[in-house]
């Protein structure tokens, strides 16, 4: 894979040269940006190729919901052929100021530096577009230059159009609202503006782009909705990959929430593995170097799957790095979940160190934990012990019900309270069992494990109409309530369950639930929502990091 792309700083000259273009070429508003410098050509003008569009050119207009999470994060290209295009001009620019010394955007140099003429484009793809009065507004995207501009046609002078750029997946676009604003000349029907970066490659932030426009004689306006450009983006995981990253912020180390942010990393880090993109890699150090010493330390907190979840998120970056520190922090994770096995309802560890509710997840992660642990630590007989007992103790708690699908927990008479099957509850188990198996060799493991997701891949309460769907799925948490992460669990654990069985019986399974979210449930962006089935709705961390987490599995199925 090409080496990540570092900053390069080639002076003061060069940064006041960049910026100095920038406020001639269309960093100004327009008025003041045709007055400093040449006009824009039309937008029939612009550089057109052959290349067929990507699936997501049928989107409306209207696409492009916000995410949350304010990333700062390295982005060096995922294609070989474009490796060491970090070209002088991509050092970090100065803010232009206007003549009257108010602030402009700044403007950006990687390849090239912002204010662009479209002319020079080596490619224009357009992926999403909008309309208003009959106006045709485009945002057109040149991949190889890693740049964008926006055009207006179908209108009459005064129109405007320009680009606002967004370093959150759209949902803020503060430092870059308004790029290249231009308006259309008399005598004209259709104009564009200059072109401008995508992404940051100084600061590491991963861009998007949207076209805008007004007719020149109303108030209103229209935009198209955010896309970026197709780095990063080779495959529809290292889409959904960097469509995640624009949730993380480097700053603290996280995704949104706690666990979530757990399962948020692992569902990275099993990219990383499956498609072979090291793009993201730092995020793994980076969340361990910021997060180790909070909460409770070395990823420990009061409620024990929480624990569970950070264990298995570093037994995966073990796996991945190799770095043992995140396998003697999984391990520090697993003792202090076993420190909280009690004798209540005959073992079991429970929900949280004050909580003494024994409930299915918290075990399963347990049992998972454990096994992995123990097939990677050259003889180990004390994670296999307690691996193998938690087993036991599950399989005979009465939590798993007539019709082979996991209930939340147990009753204080410790009878299986009939609440909500999750998904998560059906897949973790799976994850567990194949991990047990690696362990054992008990062949058993492996047929329970496949009992258990028969019941789960074919109930029509988890999929109706054949597609999975939490038995909770809200539209008003913005995808950060636990609920949001549960469906990226069970994927993820009914693929690792798939690939320990020499038929890989669920493979058509998954690979159906990912056409449909692809399909269904995706922006311009590659942005995922709560219903893989549709309709699109809102976007963000648990969303995102599900949808990877089926596409990964779907890949890797």
């Amino acid at each position: 894979m090409p080496p990540t792309l570092r900053p390069v700083s080639f002076g003061p000259a060069r940064s006041a040269l960049c910026a100095a273009v920038a406020l001639m070429l269309g960093v100004l508003p327009a008025a003041t940006a045709r007055a400093a410098g040449p006009a824009a050509p039309p937008a029939s003008a612009a550089p057109r190729t052959s290349a067929a569009l990507p699936a997501s050119v049928a989107l409306p207009a209207s696409v492009g919901l916000p995410a949350s999470g304010e990333p700062q994060v390295s982005l060096p290209p995922d294609r070989s052929e474009r490796s060491g295009q970090a070209e002088p001009g991509g050092e970090s620019s100065r803010p232009a100021v206007a003549a009257d010394g108010s602030a402009v955007s700044a403007a950006l140099c990687n390849k090239h530096c912002d204010a662009r003429d479209p002319a020079t484009a080596t490619s224009d793809r357009v992926p999403v577009t909008a309309s208003l009065y009959g106006r045709s507004i485009a945002l057109h995207l040149s991949d190889n230059d890693v740049m964008g501009w926006a055009s207006i046609d179908n209108g009459q002078a005064g129109d405007q159009t320009w680009l606002d750029r967004s370093f959150d997946g759209g949902r803020t676009w503060a430092s870059g609202s308004k790029l290249g604003t231009t308006a259309i000349p008399a005598g004209r029907t259709g104009w564009r503006s200059q072109m401008y970066n995508v992404d940051d490659w100084n600061s590491g932030g991963i861009g998007a782009l949207r076209a805008c426009g007004k007719a020149g004689d109303r108030a209103e306006i229209a935009c198209t909705g955010w896309a970026r450009v197709d780095w990063n983006a080779g495959s529809r995981s290292k889409a959904a990959a960097t469509a995640l990253m624009m949730n993380y912020d480097r700053a603290s180390g996280k995704f949104a929430g706690w666990w979530t942010s757990a399962t948020a990393l692992t569902s990275l880090i099993d990219n990383i593995r499956i498609s072979h993109m090291p793009s993201y890699r730092y995020a793994i150090a980076t969340t361990y170097d910021k997060l180790r010493t909070a909460e409770g330390g070395d990823f420990t907190n009061s409620y024990l799957d929480d624990t569970g979840w950070w264990g298995l998120a570093w037994v995966a970056a073990y796996d991945l790095t190799g770095d043992r520190r995140y396998l003697d922090t999984a391990r520090k994770d697993a003792d202090h979940m076993a420190a909280y096995w009690t004798d209540k309802c005959g073992g079991g560890v429970q929900w949280a160190t004050d909580k003494a509710y024994k409930n299915a997840i918290t075990n399963e992660l347990y049992i998972q934990l454990n096994a992995a642990l123990h097939n990677r630590l050259p003889g180990d007989t004390t994670y296999l012990r307690r691996a193998t007992t938690g087993w036991d103790w599950f399989r005979n708690s009465g939590m798993i019900n007539s019709g082979n699908t996991v209930n939340d927990g147990l009753r204080d008479d410790c009878t299986n309270n009939g609440d909500t099957t999750w998904t998560y509850n059906q897949g973790v188990i799976l994850a567990a069992l194949a991990e047990l198996n690696r362990a054992t060799g008990d062949a058993s493991l492996l047929t329970r494990a496949r009992t258990l997701a028969d019941a789960s891949t074919t109930s029509a309460y988890l999929n109706p109409g054949g597609t999975l769907h939490e038995p909770y799925e809200p539209d008003g948490t913005g995808c950060t309530s636990d609920g949001d992460s549960f469906k990226g669990a069970y994927v993820r654990g009914l693929g690792l369950l798939n690939k320990a069985l020499p038929d890989r019986p669920y493979s058509a399974y998954l690979d159906r639930q990912a056409d449909t979210a692809y399909a269904k449930n995706r922006n311009s962006l590659d942005q995922y929502g709560p219903h893989w089935a549709g309709p699109r709705t809102v976007t963000g961390n648990g969303c995102q990091h599900s949808a990877l987490d089926l596409m990964n599995a779907a890949e890797d199925s």
